[in-house]
C-alpha cells in the first residue's frame, strides 16, 4: 500500500483506523446500525469486502460480518498488541486494517468486527 496516495484521501480519523491500526470507539460508527442492501467496500482502495447479506447485529458496538465478499477480499495476521492475542483482518488489495475477526459469530460462523471508519458501501 502506497500510504502517501492513501494519506491525501483519508481524513486524519480514517488515517488512525486505516494505516495506524486504529479502533473506533464502540457504537459510533456509521455502519453499526446500518443495514441497507449493497456492498461495503475498502475506503482506501475500493474492493469489494462484505455485503448487506452477511451483516448482523452483534452486540458489539462495530459492524459484524459473518463472511467476506469473497475468500480472496480479505486476508488474516495474528495481532498481539495491547496483550492480548486477536486475528488482525486487512483488505487483501490494499493492506488497510479493518479490524478484527472472531470465533463467536451466529450458527457457529466467524464475527467480522470491522471499523466503519474503514469502509465506504455502495447501495444496491
Amino acid at each position: 500500500m502506497d500510504k502517501s496516495l492513501i494519506k491525501n484521501k483519508l481524513t486524519n480519523e480514517e488515517i488512525e483506523i486505516c494505516i495506524n491500526k486504529g479502533t473506533e470507539p464502540a457504537f459510533t460508527g456509521k455502519y453499526n446500525n446500518f443495514y441497507e442492501q449493497g456492498t461495503f467496500i475498502c475506503k482506501c482502495c475500493d474492493q469489494k469486502l462484505f455485503t448487506s447479506l452477511s451483516k448482523f447485529n452483534s452486540g458489539s458496538g462495530w459492524p459484524s460480518f459473518s463472511i467476506p465478499f469473497s475468500n480472496k477480499s480479505v486476508t488474516h495476521s495474528e495481532d498481539n498488541s495491547y496483550g492480548m492475542k486477536r486475528i488482525e483482518v486487512n483488505c487483501s488489495n490494499c493492506g488497510s486494517h479493518l479490524g478484527h475477526v472472531f470465533d463467536d459469530g451466529p450458527n457457529n460462523s466467524l464475527r467480522y468486527c470491522i471499523n466503519s471508519l474503514s469502509l465506504n458501501f455502495i447501495p444496491e
